[in-house]
């Protein structure tokens, strides 16, 4: 595992499932941690299990002022921002694009691709340089039956990251995503439940536990990285896998 002592991430969506495991992934590496999620109660949990390392920020990441006072709180409470990852993100709603509810729709965009650009935005303020972390998904890049706002956030906000690259790298800003695979979390308990798509019908055996993409989280944050910067990596790719270390 990378070595990350002394420096401070920013984690949204961190009350459960992938946020949640990255908080304590990046304690682990020595990081101080911010976490933000709007279940307040579960976000302030993670937080108190992390201890001293880490500071609960309860709030939406579609409201801009929440996630500004959330990188503010980083440099408040631990002197600084090192770490952004861009984890919150809904699968709901799966429904046809006859049939979405246009409210649940757009929630959907404002979450998944309004609150990764909120959360650009207020680490930019704060940081000098630094990691910018996108948790993207395949489906930013291939349609799935009934996940029609979903990809559509998902490569919105994927090409928000290479945006970002674009225009920062320069300035000492590293900016990736991380395309997970199917993963054991709540979000796959909703996709079975819901019967629609092909991702629908596999067994929770089929997915990875939360722990990879934490550690590849934590991965990413290392120069080991760097030759990916700008780009998506896959955690469906066997190379990659190895390289982080997540198998032989």
């Amino acid at each position: 595992m990378a070595d990350l002592t002394g420096q401070v991430a920013l984690i949204t969506g961190a009350s459960r499932g992938i946020g949640a495991q990255a908080a304590r992934a990046f304690v682990q590496a020595g990081a101080k941690v911010v976490l933000v999620a709007r279940s307040a109660e579960a976000v302030c949990d993670v937080a108190a299990e992390l201890g001293e390392a880490a500071y609960a920020v309860p709030g939406d990441v579609c409201d801009a002022a929440v996630m500004r006072a959330a990188a503010q709180a980083a440099v408040t409470q631990f002197g600084r921002l090192d770490i952004l990852v861009n984890n919150a993100g809904v699968i709901e709603p799966i429904a046809g694009i006859r049939d979405a509810s246009a409210p649940d729709w757009a929630r959907a965009i404002d979450i998944n691709l309004t609150g990764v650009f909120n959360g650009m935005q207020a680490a930019l303020a704060v940081m000098d340089r630094g990691t910018i972390l996108t948790v993207s998904s395949g489906a930013a890049h291939n349609p799935h039956e009934g996940w029609s706002a979903y990809c559509a956030s998902k490569a919105g906000a994927a090409m928000l990251t290479r945006s970002l690259h674009l225009e920062e790298a320069a300035r000492g800003i590293r900016a990736m995503g991380l395309s997970p695979g199917t993963v054991a979390t709540q979000m796959q308990r909703d996709i079975k439940a819901s019967g629609v798509g092909r991702v629908a019908a596999l067994e929770w055996d089929d997915h990875i536990p939360d722990t990879w993409p934490a550690a590849a989280l934590v991965w990413m944050c290392s120069a080991a990285a760097d030759p990916y910067l700008g780009q998506e990596i896959s955690l469906r790719d066997a190379e990659m896998r190895a390289a982080i270390g997540l198998v032989a």
